[in-house]
């Protein structure tokens, strides 16, 4: 009978790994309430986790649709970086380019999108951490002056979500200049009242922060995100003092006056209208 049994035995091998490749990837588990999440309740729940309501992160396309009205319209997504520096480090900054766009189906960083938050025309632009971790190199900073172009020529309010680690270093100085651009492009924006709404999401950092992200008629945040210029780690090491508990996360500067509200996903697409409600009337 030891050839019965050596069969059974590889029927049951196999069925086993059946089972592991077919389960693979739709189970996911937070790392805050150590629970297992269903990756299809994850996705219908806006990647929020039901059981703590744990922030994970969106994709740019994802937020948009979660945000605006079917039928929107995206717009200048025929941009993409070139190598001014022939920047090399670990590996060729043209091969990270064409990694991360094959990785997310996006020439860049960053999403921008004509049509209806409500019963509002708005301009709405949201940026891909999973390309090269949302940084902001030429095609990020030139995609949100666009946006702010089209909103000060419609008179549509603007709305960011950002979510970056910084400027794109392998961009250098052309990189650090999107910021006065797109600096510039605001207060044009401000001098002829037209709303700007600003969404910092997990994390928000670098020369975002120090731009765009915080310059709205009104900053609004996701709950626990890490918002900063420099991070904690960098700080503490530079200061040489242990930083306070929650130091960076959106409710320390909400406490601190940093942001206007901490607003939770699944409420914020009513939270912004109700916002554009009393700025445009």
């Amino acid at each position: 009978m030891s050839w019965f049994k050596r069969n059974e035995n590889e029927n049951e091998i196999e069925t086993t790994s059946e089972k592991n490749v077919r389960t693979e990837g739709l189970w996911i588990k937070c790392d805050v309430c150590n629970q297992t999440i269903w990756k299809a309740d994850l996705e219908s729940n806006l990647n929020v986790c039901p059981k703590c309501g744990k922030h994970f992160k969106l994709s740019a396309k994802a937020r948009i649709d979660s945000l605006l009205e079917p039928g929107y319209r995206l717009i200048d997504t025929d941009l993409r970086s070139t190598d001014p520096l022939d920047f090399t480090d670990l590996k060729p900054y043209k091969a990270r380019l064409k990694k991360a766009q094959r990785d997310t189906g996006m020439n860049d960083a960053i999403l921008t999108a004509l049509g209806n938050l409500g019963p509002h025309p708005v301009v709405l632009s949201a940026m891909e951490y999973a390309f090269i971790g949302g940084s902001m190199g030429a095609v990020v900073g030139e995609t949100i002056a666009r946006a702010a172009d089209r909103s000060l020529e419609t008179r549509h309010p603007l709305v960011i979500v950002a979510t970056s680690g910084g400027a794109r270093m392998m961009e250098g100085i052309v990189s650090l200049m999107q910021l006065p651009k797109i600096s510039a492009r605001l207060a044009l924006m401000d001098d002829a009242k037209i709303p700007y709404i600003s969404v910092l999401t997990d994390p928000t950092f670098g020369g975002v922060t120090a731009s765009f992200a915080m310059l709205g008629d009104l900053n609004v945040a996701e709950p626990d995100a890490l918002i900063g210029f420099a991070g904690p780690r960098v700080i503490e090491q530079t200061i040489r003092q242990k930083l306070p508990e929650g130091f960076q996360r959106s409710e320390f500067l909400l406490e601190h006056g940093m942001l206007d509200a901490v607003v939770p996903r699944r409420e914020l697409k009513q939270y912004l209208i109700r916002a554009l409600d009393f700025m445009q009337p």
